[in-house]
């Protein structure tokens, strides 16, 4: 099929005019290609992360030294999806990068190991966007660490967990 501009075209999910670089904390998730369940598998209600896992789990907590600016908080590898609160602080000394470059760098680092590792060069690892949702006061850090935290508990019942 050819592309035609009225057919094809991505509509951006993002806050139009708000400013992603600016400090504050975002709930992030981000999806595996097609869902795949690529980073493990929860047993009795808590995620049990393979080798390709742990890759995921390194590259989160390496974040901080590529992005001075970034504290992480709560985070959770699920079978196919990670769900993450990033936190962009507010120091002039350091320049801060967007939510999407931090997104895009996870991604990039997590997805080239996990490559090098299974050897498929080139192969998605994850979709192409992210859900984001900033996070407005505390009772919002509080709702959306919770479900970060107690997602393992409810797999069962996750919207992701089509197998």
């Amino acid at each position: 099929m050819k592309f035609d501009p009225k057919i094809h075209h991505r509509r951006s999910i993002r806050l139009q005019g708000y400013d992603y670089s600016q400090a504050g904390a975002y709930y992030v998730t981000i999806v595996a290609w097609r869902r795949e369940h690529v980073f493990g598998e929860v047993v009795n209600a808590e995620m049990q992360l393979n080798k390709f896992g742990q890759i995921v789990n390194q590259a989160w907590y390496d974040l901080p030294k590529h992005y001075p600016h970034v504290e992480l908080d709560t985070f959770c590898i699920m079978p196919n999806h990670v769900h993450a609160i990033i936190v962009l602080n507010d120091n002039p000394a350091i320049k801060r990068h967007p939510l999407s470059e931090v997104v895009r760098a996870f991604k990039s680092f997590s997805a080239r190991r996990i490559n090098s590792l299974r050897n498929t060069q080139g192969i998605p690892v994850w979709q192409r966007n992210y859900y984001e949702h900033i996070i407005r006061n505390h009772e919002d850090y509080l709702s959306k660490s919770n479900y970060i935290l107690d997602n393992p508990l409810n797999w069962e019942n996750d919207d992701e967990n089509k197998r």
